[in-house]
């Protein structure tokens, strides 16, 4: 087969190297793809949103199966406009994809159906709720309703900074029309999981599941970023309640498009949170999270291709998906000052002698310029190590991570600390 990759990151890099261990696949392209992508894969220099390019593109090399990784061009209909031309294509067509796309719709849709979740109010005037805020107290949860890169969601303890968060989203603009409606929502407590689901219609196969941390610094502190690592299995959340959760939330969820005329096919991520009350949604995805894919994909053992073709011909309800009982940690490196401005273009080192340490390294934001590896985003590599335990996997990746050096590199040192608190 020949498989087409859409996106640059390191989930898209994550899904390419599971992809090319595949024999039947024969042939990856990726657009655009990045500096670690293109040792596995022939990078288009396509933006994921030149979708015509990519519809031609698709066309002229007689594509075998096209993947999307992010989400822009699934809200923008990349799917609807593959399958207008009988382009094999798996992933959620726009009208599905708003389940991201609108925080709004997403909360509407589970006060529908019944699906556990925080309390929340939606304004697009801002008097109105700047009062709301101040009515409710803190700590209180302002978001975008639209697509932020991740950085919509302010979590905020005082009500200072619910009303800085407002103020930035709603008067200020700076995640522009994304902001201009915004979703605030009841805090709540708890420990957070990320549960990924391959699914066609009614039919839901989930991942295994996983923890992200979305602050930038230790202890869970600073800004929220896309998320600064990541670790699977998650030892604390026992069997029974990933089984609730499929249960009672993505299973439900899956029906509840389908009865709303929006089919959902593709990867749905389901962000969680487990309170008191029982677990509860804090937001969908329609695609795979980034960084939870570099350490769930590294646990699978069936052939992903195998499993998308599956879901779009309409056979995924029969195929037994395996997985592996080692566990993943994934640490992020990121350029200085991320996710605020940072610079570009500092050389990576090291990226060699980190493989050597048995890591996977999966870049995120890199180029190459001069025969050199350097750095062009944010977030800048996703290292991920494999173990028994996830406190042997977590020893593993931070010795590879140490290889590893660039100007300013920043990560977290605490990433699965979580999971090792709880078992001890």
């Amino acid at each position: 087969m020949k498989v087409l990759v859409v996106g640059g990151g390191g989930r898209e890099h994550t899904i390419v190297w599971k992809l090319a261990q595949s024999s039947k696949v024969e042939k990856i392209y990726c657009a655009p793809g990045n500096a670690g992508i293109a040792e596995l894969a022939e990078c288009l220099p396509i933006n994921v949103m030149e979708i015509e390019k990519l519809v031609e593109f698709a066309v002229s090399e007689k594509i075998d199966l096209t993947f999307v990784g992010p989400e822009d061009p699934l809200l923008a209909g990349i799917v609807d406009q593959f399958q207008a031309k009988g382009l094999t294509i798996f992933g959620p067509n726009a009208r599905a994809a708003l389940i991201e796309g609108s925080k709004s719709f997403a909360k509407e849709l589970m006060e529908k159906y019944e699906i556990p979740t925080a309390h929340y109010a939606t304004f697009t005037d801002y008097e109105q709720a700047l009062q709301y805020v101040r009515k409710e107290g803190a700590p209180i949860v302002i978001k975008a309703d639209g697509l932020a890169a991740g950085k919509g969601v302010t979590v905020a303890m005082t009500l200072e900074e619910a009303e800085t968060a407002l103020r930035e989203a709603m008067q200020d603009e700076v995640f522009g029309a994304a902001g201009a409606k915004v979703v605030i929502e009841q805090f709540l407590q708890g420990e957070e999981m990320t549960l990924l689901s391959f699914v066609d219609g009614e039919v839901v196969k989930p991942m295994v599941l996983s923890q992200d941390h979305k602050p930038a610094f230790d202890g869970d502190k600073g800004p929220n970023t896309g998320g600064m690592g990541s670790y699977s299995p998650v030892p604390q959340m026992p069997q029974e309640l990933i089984d609730q959760i499929v249960d009672e939330i993505v299973a439900p969820t899956a029906k509840a498009m389908v009865q709303e005329g929006r089919s959902f096919q593709g990867i749905l991520y389901t962000g969680l949170i487990q309170t008191e009350e029982g677990p509860k949604v804090i937001e969908y995805n329609a695609r795979f999270g980034d960084p939870e894919t570099q350490v769930v994909l590294p646990r699978l053992d069936t052939d992903l291709i195998d499993i998308f073709v599956a879901g779009i011909s309409g056979e995924l309800d029969s195929l037994d998906i395996q997985w592996k009982e080692d566990a993943a940690v994934c640490v992020v490196m990121a350029s200085g000052g991320y996710p605020d401005t940072y610079e570009a273009g500092k050389e990576i080192t090291g990226l060699e002698q980190a493989a050597d340490k048995e890591a996977i390294v999966f870049h995120a934001g890199t180029a190459l310029q001069d025969n050199a590896v350097v750095t062009n985003g944010g977030r800048v590599l996703g290292v991920t190590s494999i173990g028994p335990t996830v406190q042997e996997a977590q020893q593993r990746v931070y010795q590879a991570v140490s290889e590893i050096k660039f100007e300013g590199a920043h990560y977290r040192s605490d990433i699965a600390d979580k999971a090792l608190r709880q078992m001890k």
